[in-house]
């Protein structure tokens, strides 16, 4: 059975795209067959994991608007068991033309729902924004991950978002879960990263993962060199953060492997 999870903040800036390309590489290392949806027109994702979004001739907005076989999209990584639904460019103009669609809330619902089977994971980018495409992402998804930077304005916009969840939990797909509240950007020598973290987890309680991602230089060099971290530095504390939070899904959907209950931590 697939699960499909969006990570969504309209907050640019967060780590949404890192978190999306890391923590899918990682499930994929933990040799669960996962697919990256890039749904943000920046292509940050389909660059970040080494395809030129330039190159890319079949893309989730041919997909959407021209109903083609996201199978003919689909392209394999670097990375066993990772593979890349990517975006280009012309996704800018989707949400204008999907306006006059019928069920144009349910298209990106209607593409996964031809491949969903063939993995375990399918991890949506939105964009960073609460438009049409990111509506669409939330109404695919199982669940949805918000990744919170630990920095002064980590709570601002978060109200925004979270009453669009519960919008579209209201009309659009009652299933929707929060999957949790992701700290990233952490800087353990900060007082304000520290501060921020009580904050949020005062807020949100049981909602906020037990895993923080670290402010690391190994996590912000991959994407230039068109890899993840894992496969830039798998012993990064990126890398071990990521591994981390990915296990940390697994097991919170009863999904854990028993060759798994290994201690990331000592790697």
């Amino acid at each position: 059975m697939s699960k499909i999870i969006a990570l969504a903040n309209q907050k640019g800036g967060v780590g949404k795209t890192t978190s999306s390309i890391n923590l899918a590489a990682s499930l994929a290392v933990l040799e669960y067959k996962t697919l990256l949806v890039d749904a943000d027109p920046q292509a940050n994702s389909t660059s970040g994991i080494g395809f030129d979004p330039r190159n890319i001739k079949d893309s989730i907005y041919e997909c959407i608007i021209n109903d083609i076989d996201p199978a003919q999209a689909i392209q394999k990584t670097e990375t066993p068991n990772l593979d890349l639904l990517p975006a280009h460019i012309d996704l800018v103009g989707a949400e204008i033309e999907m306006i006059n669609l019928n069920n144009r809330e349910y298209k990106m619902k209607a593409v996964l729902e031809k491949i969903k089977d063939q993995y375990d994971f399918i991890i949506i980018d939105c964009s960073p924004s609460l438009g049409l495409i990111t509506i669409n992402a939330l109404t695919a998804a199982d669940s949805v991950i918000i990744p919170v930077q630990c920095e002064y304005f980590a709570l601002e916009g978060l109200g925004k978002l979270l009453n669009t969840i519960k919008i579209v939990q209201n009309r659009l797909n009652p299933d929707l879960e929060i999957e949790g509240i992701l700290l990233t950007m952490y800087d353990v020598r900060l007082r304000l990263s520290n501060q921020v973290v009580e904050e949020v987890r005062t807020h949100f309680h049981e909602l906020v993962f037990d895993t923080i991602i670290q402010r690391n230089t190994r996590l912000s060099e991959a994407p230039s060199y068109g890899v993840s971290v894992i496969m830039h530095d798998a012993n990064c504390k990126g890398a071990i953060n990521y591994l981390n939070l990915a296990r940390e899904i697994v097991k919170k959907n009863g999904l854990l492997k028993e060759e798994e209950n290994i201690d990331t931590a000592t790697l």
